[in-house]
């Protein structure tokens, strides 16, 4: 499988290339730099083989998005017809979540969080919290039969810091950083202390049970190796879980595609007897 898989998030656009399921790079640019992003997604396509079988340059491959910002997605569809001639396909909307949802509006939750816990349990093969920790801090559960149950939403911790510097009197804007211990002994150790560790703390404990917790996203090294209760972290888990949803796409669309030959083969006896 050959696949330019994207994520667009709040903050920036992040582009991965698999040829042949293997990962050849994930590179990330701000969604509001037109010129970065589209030479990053010529980039990418370029390095996508040729179909031997074809008179003219065709590519054998496929640009898959996951997008929580409907503005840069037309931007992404627009530079992929115009320098590649390429149709996008979006989750959500061109391909199936890839992960049962029991919620009750699935289509309302970010398809960055529905991939990301897909490609979690897809590991994990049991309950499992993934924290994704960007411009927003997402903290998601999906239980031990692979359910997407939901989560919260929380500001990231930038907006977070500045936010109080800017509405209280007394704190000034915080450097955002590794708490040193779960108590914060000054005032930016206690906003940091509260920011990355208490909530994903608190959730697990609210869930009744301890899953695996995973953390990634933009800001996840400030916390993955001194957070007692985070299992492991994983560097661009919606980009990953971009590639898992296509792959049951097209699993599907075999499964399909086999059925529907299965029923002609069996018509086409019907019809001779």
């Amino acid at each position: 499988m050959n696949l330019v898989a994207i994520d667009i998030g709040n903050t920036n656009v992040t582009v991965g290339l698999f040829v042949g399921d293997s990962e050849k790079f994930i590179e990330s640019v701000s969604g509001d730099d037109t010129d970065k992003l589209g030479a990053l997604l010529v980039e990418a396509w370029e390095q996508i083989p040729l179909v031997t079988s074809a008179d003219v340059d065709l590519r054998d491959g496929s640009i898959v998005v996951s997008s929580v910002k409907g503005e840069w997605t037309k931007k992404v569809r627009e530079i992929c017809k115009a320098k590649l001639d390429e149709t996008i396909k979006v989750i959500g909307v061109d391909i199936n979540l890839p992960i049962e949802m029991g919620v009750e509006n699935p289509m309302d939750v970010g398809t960055d969080r529905v991939v990301a816990a897909a490609a979690a349990f897809a590991v994990v093969e049991d309950a499992v919290v993934v924290a994704d920790f960007g411009t927003a801090v997402t903290i998601d559960l999906v239980d031990e039969e692979g359910v997407f149950m939901g989560g919260v939403i929380a500001p990231g911790f930038t907006i977070s810091a500045k936010a109080l510097s800017e509405r209280t009197a007394k704190l000034p804007e915080i450097d955002v950083h590794t708490p040193k211990d779960a108590v914060g002994g000054n005032t930016e150790e206690a906003v940091n202390a509260g920011l990355l560790k208490t909530v994903v703390e608190k959730y697990a404990e609210e869930i009744g049970r301890w899953p695996h917790t995973i953390v990634t996203g933009g800001d996840f090294g400030i916390i993955k190796d001194e957070c007692a209760f985070v299992d492991s972290w994983v560097s661009n888990l919606v980009v990953r879980g971009v590639v898992l949803a296509y792959k049951k796409h097209l699993a599907v669309q075999g499964e399909i595609a086999e059925f529907e030959t299965e029923d002609a083969k069996l018509a086409d006896k019907n019809k001779r007897r």
